[in-house]
């Protein structure tokens, strides 16, 4: 029963969010592709990583992770931030460009945690905040930075 009802929401702000990625990426010169929205995301998840950070978390190599970075970089959604310790290496920013894009789609995670604070009350609430907070941090190591 768990595991239906995690799967079942689980899928449902996955295909809000491809719903808004798709709404957002155009076929025009300059717009996002899906692909490269994902890899917006997974940068920003990151958090202001190296290209070759990117490239291992995504298990591909660094010659493709350079090409959709510079991609990134000319459609304006990335900037280059050098490295404080090595001059060598820099650190992906996102932009402000993508953080517009980004608001359009966190809004229907905001919208849904409205909607459980208003229809539980507060200490399931509370109760739900830490068993989510021990999930993502004991639970996901696949998933840390």
């Amino acid at each position: 029963m768990l595991d239906a009802s995690f799967t079942s929401v689980y899928d449902k702000f996955k295909l809000q969010f491809y719903r808004k990625v798709f709404e957002l990426v155009r076929e025009r010169d300059g717009s996002l592709s899906a692909m490269e929205a994902f890899s917006l995301e997974v940068i920003n998840m990151l958090g202001k990583p190296t290209v070759g950070q990117f490239a291992e978390f995504l298990n591909i190599s660094q010659s493709n992770a350079t090409y959709k970075v510079n991609n990134l970089i000319r459609k304006g959604y990335l900037e280059r931030e050098n490295s404080r310790t090595d001059r060598r290496e820099y650190h992906l920013i996102l932009s402000e460009k993508f953080f517009r894009y980004a608001g359009l789609l966190s809004n229907y995670e905001h919208i849904v945690m409205e909607r459980i604070k208003e229809r539980f009350p507060q200490e399931d609430v509370e109760k739900f905040d830490q068993m989510l907070a021990i999930i993502s941090a004991e639970l996901m190591p696949e998933c840390e930075k």
